[in-house]
């Protein structure tokens, strides 16, 4: 074995979150309740650090650390600024609701774990180190989801709680098999091991470990928890579940299925394509009947994951696929929490009915409501319809175009549902509802500005980070 390669310098942006959340608990444990805010600071402080080291390493030479258990490259460098921006922004989200909260400091220091376990996911290149990332991606996840401690919360961290350990106990399964017929857990020795090994126990070990990628990103069969949890849960911790782990899980699925099994003699591809089709086209009737804004925002993230399925089930195929899926989990994640920073603004507007009229009151929250929601859909110019284009071409260079002809179809359908929470917020005639909804704070507002915005200028500057991530 060669020496092995110790560079903390290459993990800067990760141990900027692990001292983050260090240092959130012990100034949390002596800080006053009423002053919790200094918690929040250090968050910020430990994310906005992470972000200019994470920036700083996206032109770096691609390198293995710790013996090869960790990538650094591009594909890494993408998701930790996509993840370290969407902490931020779940961060500005969660002040107007958590401020001043008995468990304010634990909040802070559990998005900052949680983050870090969806970025250490998508720079496993162990399975050993993956299924540690998997953990630390989801035990600060049920945890934050039954933090304000209502019933339907703790009904929802439950639920979540037992997906995650029956799925995690499955990846195990997974694990032990394919380092038992590959002799290693490294993805560089299976690699090499497992085109030689028994095609049935390969197969097999590959469905196991991908059982718990699956429970992370929320696809299909593994989604039964998303809505649950997406309702049960406070909206921002909602738009923390629905969107973060997703970004670690789905590199970290590209990753393993274009290394240890990329010459197996499993056709991985055809499997992910239809995951992929199944995913999109359920989480799109689901969310097709839906009246509380939280569920259908749930079945909404459950299509938008079979989207970007396509472009691992196109990995290996295309050197498209990797710039591709990048994108588009960067346009994901910024329209995705954009969406539910207007529900955080709106904090008592639950339903579709509920917005009825909002235009007239606050017209730049339902501007920003409009844009996410048609950016979800793909509309031009925003980030997500930029993501699409690229992962539906990257899907036709592969040979999947029966999967980009499905993508298209289901994209012109989710048009429906998106309307129908748009319609009311603009119809005239009606008086406002007695209740009608005030507005939260100032702060989910502001989120929901900048999300917006963000939007649009990705899609508009889509250019040049397609270049940054093909490079």
């Amino acid at each position: 074995m060669g020496m092995m390669n110790e560079n903390p310098g290459a993990l800067l942006p990760e141990l900027l979150l692990v001292l983050g959340a260090v240092a959130g608990l012990l100034t949390g444990s002596w800080t006053p309740r009423d002053r919790q805010w200094v918690v929040r600071l250090v968050a910020v402080a430990a994310c906005l650090a992470g972000l200019v080291a994470a920036v700083a390493d996206l032109t770096r030479p691609a390198q293995e650390v710790f013996d090869g258990t960790y990538v650094v490259d591009v594909g890494l460098g993408a998701v930790r600024v996509v993840v370290l921006l969407s902490v931020l922004l779940t961060i500005g989200l969660s002040v107007d609701r958590f401020a001043a909260h008995p468990r304010e400091s634990e909040l802070y220091v559990l998005l900052l774990l949680g983050g870090l376990g969806a970025i250490a996911m998508a720079g496993a290149n162990d399975l050993l180190l993956l299924v540690a990332a998997y953990l630390l991606a989801s035990i600060p996840l049920y945890a934050l989801v039954g933090i304000a401690r209502t019933g339907p919360g703790t009904e929802a961290a439950m639920k979540y709680y037992l997906m995650g350990a029956l799925s995690g106990v499955t990846m195990l399964v997974g694990v032990t098999l394919l380092s038992g017929v590959g002799g290693s857990t490294a993805y560089a020795d299976l690699a090499a091991a497992l085109p030689d090994a028994p095609r049935a126990a390969v197969a097999v070990g590959l469905v196991a470990v991908l059982a718990g990628l699956l429970f992370k990103i929320g696809a299909v069969p593994l989604h039964f928890w998303v809505p649950d949890v997406v309702q049960g849960a406070t909206t921002p911790v909602a738009a923390f579940v629905a969107t973060i782990p997703k970004i670690g899980g789905l590199l970290a699925l590209h990753r393993l299925l274009t290394g240890p099994l990329s010459a197996a003699d499993v056709d991985w591809s055809l499997l992910v394509a239809v995951l992929a089709a199944v995913t999109m086209t359920l989480g799109n009737l689901g969310a097709f009947l839906q009246d509380d804004v939280r569920r259908l925002l749930a079945y909404s993230t459950i299509s938008q994951v079979g989207y970007l399925l396509v472009a691992v089930a196109a990995a290996g195929r295309t050197e498209l696929a990797l710039p591709a899926l990048g994108l588009y989990l960067a346009a994901y994640a910024v329209t995705n929490l954009g969406a539910f920073a207007v529900v955080v603004a709106l904090p008592r507007a639950r339903t579709l009915a509920d917005y009825r009229g909002a235009a007239s009151r606050h017209r730049l929250l339902v501007l920003s409501l409009v844009v996410c929601l048609v950016g979800l859909i793909g509309t031009p110019p925003t980030a997500v319809f930029v993501g699409k284009l690229t992962v539906f071409t990257a899907a036709v260079d592969a040979g999947l175009a029966w999967l980009a002809v499905l993508a298209v179809l289901n994209t012109v359908a989710s048009v429906f549902y998106y309307l129908r929470w748009i319609a009311p917020a603009f119809r005239r005639g009606d008086p406002p509802p007695a209740d009608a909804p005030a507005a939260g704070g100032t702060w989910g507002a502001v989120g929901a500005h900048s999300a917006a915005g963000a939007s649009l200028v990705l899609g508009v500057a889509s250019g040049p980070v397609l270049a940054v991530l093909a490079g």
